[in-house]
């Protein structure tokens, strides 16, 4: 292969990637068609169950879209259909044009042994559970009889969860779908009755999802390593990539480059997909739209903690189950993206009880600029504004480079 011919300093590598992220410039109108536009290019939402300050995905749609309706999503995954629940990385919301890139898993799975033991010695568990719902359907986990034969074996949380680990067996491979929620909890269909008519349902050769998929994880990334293409989107199911990558270098669709400046480079190669080469170029010239707002702990841009800290020079761990007089930074931190640069964090709590947002903290990066202290404030009001708070409670002093925009 020929070497990479263009070379991107660091900082127009991290624009690349916010921009690619939709977490530039001003935000556009928020309607559904603004939604699936987001969601599309991200490939997914991850869904998480703590609701601290607001539920993950609605952040991370927050963060690019700044004020919408929530119930445009409930729309577009319950009466819609154009987004469905399933695993990614995590449990996520996908695009349902997305299926094909889906059906690796859904055919693959399950891949252990302990998992395929126990399948094997439940089968009467499994039918009940496709007759109950095709009988009954839809359903809550909790009226589903558990008729397992052998129980589940495991030293987490799941241990002796029969129904609940049947339903994820089945999820996974696609026999059934996640047909809406009450509350936090899932109510459960067959998969025919939950896809619309004009789902993509073919199962493509798995080389083909490869190259799908391994297009999209790089145009969500913007500029990306083999390595994080395979931990992002369909997390570490992308047998082949290195062959698929090449293929899509000779084909054109994607570029080599170089990431360096001041004779140190990130090891590569790194990788661009072609039709982000214009964004490039725009980025390259100077057009950049810088925004400054607060990202959930699992955002896409920052999900992967390792790129995060190679890119970005950001070192982000949650501190959800460190004792709370050992936290550095606290409970449900979100951090503060200012331009192409991550120079802070808020542990934020949103008050239900009083409807105020609680800050308990604020930190600053130590090459924090002070020039972002007004953008940090306006971040904060935004999100209250989002969460339908009456106002902010600063527990803390604002570190003091922001302190005098922030109070």
């Amino acid at each position: 292969m020929a070497p990479a011919s263009r070379t991107l300093d660091p900082a127009l590598a991290r624009r690349l990637a916010v921009s690619r992220q939709r977490l530039t410039g001003p935000p556009v109108a928020a309607d559904p068609e603004a939604i699936m536009s987001v969601v599309t290019d991200l490939g997914s939402l991850q869904i998480d169950p703590i609701s601290v300050v607001a539920r993950s995905h609605l952040l991370v749609l927050w963060s690019r879209l700044g004020r919408y309706d929530p119930a445009d999503i409930q729309a577009l995954l319950w009466r819609e259909r154009r987004l469905f629940e399933y695993w990614t990385h995590a449990a996520a919301i996908v695009c349902t044009h997305d299926y094909p890139i889906h059906s690796l898993l859904m055919r693959r799975h399950p891949r252990h042994q302990q998992l395929r033991d126990w399948l094997a010695a439940n089968q009467t568990l499994r039918r009940s559970i496709l007759r109950q719902l095709r009988a009954n359907g839809p359903l809550p986990t909790r009226a589903i009889e558990d008729r397992a034969e052998v129980a589940w074996q495991s030293s987490g949380w799941t241990g002796g969860r029969n129904v609940d680990r049947m339903l994820d067996l089945l999820w996974t491979q696609g026999r059934i779908m996640v047909a809406g929620r009450q509350g936090q909890q899932r109510v459960w269909d067959l998969a025919e009755r939950v896809l619309p008519d004009w789902a993509p349902t073919r199962r493509p050769p798995e080389r083909e999802v490869v190259r799908l998929a391994a297009q999209r994880s790089l145009r969500a990334l913007g500029v990306a390593t083999a390595r994080d293409i395979d931990r992002h989107f369909t997390a570490y199911r992308y047998p082949g990539l290195d062959g698929v990558l090449a293929a899509l270098e000779r084909a054109g669709r994607v570029e080599r480059v170089r990431v360096a400046a001041d004779g140190s480079e990130h090891p590569g190669p790194w990788y661009v997909h072609a039709d982000d080469l214009p964004l490039l170029e725009r980025l390259q010239a100077g057009d950049w739209q810088p925004r400054t707002t607060l990202l959930s702990p699992f955002d896409n841009l920052l999900i992967n903690r390792e790129r995060t800290e190679r890119l970005f020079g950001f070192h982000y761990r949650m501190e959800i189950y460190v004792p709370k007089a050992a936290r550095r930074y606290g409970y449900y931190v979100l951090p503060i993206l200012h331009g192409d640069r991550l120079v802070g964090r808020v542990d934020p709590a949103m008050d239900r009880r009083s409807g105020r947002l609680v800050v308990h903290a604020i930190h600053a990066e130590p090459d924090a600029p002070e020039a972002a202290g007004p953008a940090v404030a306006a971040a904060l009001q935004d999100l209250a504004s989002f969460l339908g708070a009456d106002g902010i409670d600063l527990r803390q002093k604002a570190p003091q480079v922001w302190r005098s925009a922030v109070s």
